[in-house]
């Protein structure tokens, strides 16, 4: 079926390049033609390449090629990776091989920088597609405005949202008593202090340790609008001062005195399950409720943010120029996107990933699907989660990784 595709998109860049030749049986996959998309579609194999370091989300992956072979007759194959930088890198060496069709990655869950990479360098079928899935009429645009901007960056269609994030800090009430949960993040560096070796964050670049590295910088930084464009050398220092400060009072009273960092959240929440830490963190609201219910963390944790806000954001599927299944890959962002998927992703039990649909915009009988979530004892309503804080740009966080480990990467 690859090669029947009647069609493949021709991105502007390639074209630009010289670096396609059309076919003469080649037309314009056209999504909004939905019915000849998944004519394309049944057969083909998707090579979705995705983080696999989470059990419940290889197993809702696995659920979702079930029900995708199924109902479409696609074949999801999913490539676990560590980083999804490795598939943007998969991408970038096709492209200089002159690999333009029939690539090795065919759907990529992606973050905020690795899109912003892919963008710049034209690796992202395009034109934009994503706003044209069918399910995309039930997508909350109005009220989650990451769905359009990533990492400060327009999506203009080009990647599909799957989920959204919001920093939430976890506590044992048991070990804890509210009354003394910081507010922000100065309140936690007092905090700290008074509690010596009770706090840490994992070691960048893990992804929950950058997190944290960009919420302090967010909440330190003297003019929130320079982090919405990209890094100036000059200027840098001076900029994320405030930021290195801070971990430098930070980091003598955090866990081992900061000569040591947990590897990743999972490491993290161990220590908070074994009484070594007593606050973390994660980029999940259900986090602690999923962790409960897994036995992972006991029953008394619960969660909290700051009443000023935390970092936000929204994740995403992308498909890349040369994939060798497009109609497979579309298909598959749209299940993706339902609001049976949705729902089924949002409950704690089986991910607990919230969703990027408007709720008010379902049919009856999908809210009901909704309604039927119990959020779990640990999991903040909407309304408590407080205000949304920007990520950076994409450029901001490569330098402050660069620097925190010029001072502080000491390895494990």
């Amino acid at each position: 079926m690859r090669w029947h595709v009647r069609a493949f998109f021709l991105s502007a860049s390639m074209l630009a390049l010289g670096s396609v030749v059309a076919s003469a049986d080649t037309q314009t996959l056209n999504p909004e033609d939905w019915p000849s998309v998944l004519e394309d579609a049944r057969g083909e194999t998707v090579y979705f390449n995705a983080w696999g370091g989470s059990q419940n989300i290889n197993a809702y992956i696995e659920w979702a090629g079930a029900a995708l072979k199924d109902r479409y007759g696609v074949t999801l194959k999913h490539v676990k990776l560590e980083d999804t930088a490795s598939a943007v890198a998969t991408v970038v060496a096709e492209k200089a091989a002159g690999r333009d069709e029939e690539g090795t990655v065919d759907l990529i869950w992606i973050n905020g920088e690795n899109f912003a990479a892919m963008k710049r360098q034209g690796l992202i079928l395009s034109p934009g597609w994503a706003e044209k899935l069918p399910n995309w009429a039930y997508v909350d645009v109005e009220n989650k405005p990451t769905i359009r901007t990533d990492f400060t960056v327009p999506v203009e269609g080009l990647e599909s949202p799957w989920g959204m994030a919001k920093l939430v800090f976890f506590y044992d009430s048991e070990r804890t008593e509210v009354s003394t949960l910081p507010q922000d993040a100065d309140g936690l560096l007092a905090w700290a202090k008074e509690n010596p070796g009770r706090f840490s964050y994992p070691q960048p670049p893990d992804f929950i340790g950058s997190s944290f590295l960009k919420q302090v910088l967010a909440e330190t930084v003297e003019d929130p609008e320079v982090l919405l464009r990209p890094v100036e050398e000059d200027s840098f220092a001076d900029v994320t001062k405030p930021l290195f400060d801070y971990l430098d009072a930070l980091n003598p009273v955090m866990w081992r005195s900061g000569r040591a960092y947990p590897q990743n959240y999972p490491a993290m929440k161990q220590l908070l399950a074994d009484a070594e830490l007593d606050i973390i963190f994660a980029f999940n609201p259900a986090e602690a409720s999923n962790a409960i219910a897994n036995g992972e963390l006991p029953e008394t944790v619960r969660s909290f943010t700051f009443p000023e806000g935390t970092l936000s954001n929204t994740h995403f599927l992308t498909i890349p120029y040369n994939a060798s299944a497009k109609a497979g890959a579309l298909v598959t962002a749209n299940f993706l996107l339902s609001p049976e998927a949705q729902a089924r992703k949002q409950d704690p039990a089986i991910w607990g990933d919230p969703t990027v649909l408007a709720i008010d915009k379902l049919e009856a009988e999908d809210r009901a699907r909704f309604d039927a979530i119990d959020l779990g004892v640990a999991t903040l309503r909407p309304d408590e989660l407080g205000p949304a804080l920007d990520e950076p740009h994409p450029s901001w966080l490569e330098h402050i990784e660069t620097e925190w480990k010029r001072r502080y990467g000491v390895g494990n």
